[in-house]
């Protein structure tokens, strides 16, 4: 089993009026992983963040980086830490090389560091090219060079494709690949997206409502979407259709069929089954899970 890189436990936090935002929040990062922390806009993912990064004092529960408790060791922890939480910090008059070397003082590593990185994040060319004449793309990937720039072993991302153009968030998701992959950080990754989190994460933990309702692999929860998937059809005679199809599980809801979806295959193999039985197949369309419906079906289950 792999060790876990962020532990915690019965993580709890209220803000000004009492109302948790956050209710025994025990996420699990194993070391190695890309962990990907999805929720919608307030559900409690930058709170969880900041509490890791000891941006908030913890009022109940623990936090554990690397088998260390954070109360105790705040600081050698944060050490071991990189982050990029909500709007970069850059110097828009500089260029990428010296907003790394403002930063290098202040962490005290070798100027060999300042090339590694950007080497790494793939700014290595931008030369005298100002911060300011960057794309939001690039002001990301100079955001993250920053937070990589002490060697972390944890690199905590919120939300790092927000706001970005399609090639932006295929380039940070490469990058974060590359990071894992290469250089052997864990990362965990904050988003609303889950399509665009499934693209490169290991493990995943979903949160609603301050809850987590859902953590484990990426196979583990594509296992859960595929039995949340069904096939929705609406034929010239649904009534015949739930007696042909009686075989592949069929319910009615609201005027349409839903049949669980198995494989293309069985949905190829409904459609022939309708038509050569005589009954015109009108519409038919594969319901998979988003993350909206997911919380739907997971919201459910834990009630």
């Amino acid at each position: 089993m792999s060790q876990l890189i962020v532990q915690t436990q019965q993580l709890t936090h209220r803000f000004s009026g009492g109302q948790p935002v956050l209710q025994d929040v025990n996420l699990e990062v194993p070391e190695g992983s890309i962990y990907g922390f999805l929720g919608p806009n307030g559900a409690g993912k930058t709170t969880t963040l900041r509490l890791i990064l000891g941006l908030l004092a913890t009022q109940q529960g623990s936090v554990s980086i690397l088998g260390r408790d954070l109360k105790e060791q705040r600081v050698a922890v944060l050490r071991q830490v990189g982050s990029l939480i909500e709007q970069p910090s850059l110097y828009a008059h500089l260029t990428a090389k010296e907003n790394l070397e403002v930063y290098r003082g202040v962490y005290g590593v070798d100027k060999i560091r300042v090339t590694e990185v950007l080497h790494l994040v793939g700014l290595a060319a931008t030369g005298s090219k100002k911060a300011k004449q960057f794309s939001l793309g690039m002001k990301q990937r100079l955001s993250i060079a920053l937070a990589l720039l002490h060697q972390p072993k944890l690199l905590i991302l919120d939300e790092p494709t927000n706001g970005l153009d399609p090639n932006g968030i295929i380039e940070t998701r490469e990058l974060v690949q590359r990071l894992n992959r290469e250089a052997g950080v864990t990362i965990i990754v904050s988003s609303h997206i889950l399509a665009e989190v499934e693209k490169m994460a290991t493990h995943m933990g979903i949160i609603h409502g301050g809850r987590l309702l859902f953590q484990g692999t990426l196979p583990q929860l594509q296992a859960l979407k595929q039995k949340q998937a069904f096939v929705q059809l609406q034929t010239s005679n649904n009534e015949a259709a739930l007696g042909v199809l009686k075989g592949f599980a069929p319910e009615r809801q609201n005027g349409h069929l839903l049949v669980p979806f198995t494989s293309q295959e069985d949905t190829a193999a409904i459609n022939r089954l309708l038509v050569n039985q005589g009954i015109d197949v009108y519409q038919l369309n594969a319901r998979t899970s988003d993350l909206e419906q997911l919380f739907l079906d997971l919201t459910s289950q834990s009630k």
